[in-house]
């Protein structure tokens, strides 16, 4: 493999590792905003924007590990007949599906996008009493996209390695 492909898949690795440890101290952002809500509407009155902020920490939970998830095979596989086959089969057979993943990606980083420049050009608010804009969720959201979709491009390069009996670190 060429030096800057292996360079790439260091590189991603590397950024989804760390978006991924963030991502994983969400769930702790997720847990005081829950336990706030609890909390207040227990003892005093309920608070309009906590199940809405919880969406948004959740989704972005869920998109900023996708790229981590991706990186450490963590994602459902059925592996049936696909586990007992030697691995430069398992690496052809994941050629294949991997560029399935990829168009998907960039189907959904399309409308990310679009989503994203719309929110931003007209002010988009949510319908909810809280109404808070949603271009900084749509932007994390979008991000969290691309990174899945250049893990997923690395991860097409380690299957492409292992399919020619090389190895990717």
């Amino acid at each position: 493999m060429p030096g800057f492909i292996k360079a790439y898949v260091r590189f991603m690795d590397r950024i989804s590792f760390w978006t991924g440890l963030f991502a994983m101290y969400l769930v702790f952002a997720l847990l005081g905003i829950l336990l706030l809500a609890s909390f207040m509407k227990v003892f005093f009155l309920p608070l309009n924007w906590t199940v809405e902020m919880a969406q948004f920490v959740m989704a972005s939970y869920y998109l900023l590990g996708g790229a981590w998830t991706l990186r450490e095979g963590e994602h459902v596989r059925m592996d049936l007949v696909y586990g007992g086959w030697p691995v430069r089969r398992q690496a052809k057979v994941d050629l294949f599906t991997n560029l399935a993943m990829i168009a998907f990606l960039v189907l959904l980083l399309y409308g990310g996008v679009s989503s994203t420049v719309y929110a931003i050009e007209y002010g988009e608010r949510s319908f909810s009493p809280w109404r808070p804009y949603m271009w900084p969720v749509k932007v994390v959201l979008t991000f969290g996209i691309l990174l899945t979709l250049l893990q997923a491009i690395a991860i097409f390069f380690k299957d492409w390695a292992a399919a020619r009996g090389e190895t990717l670190p």
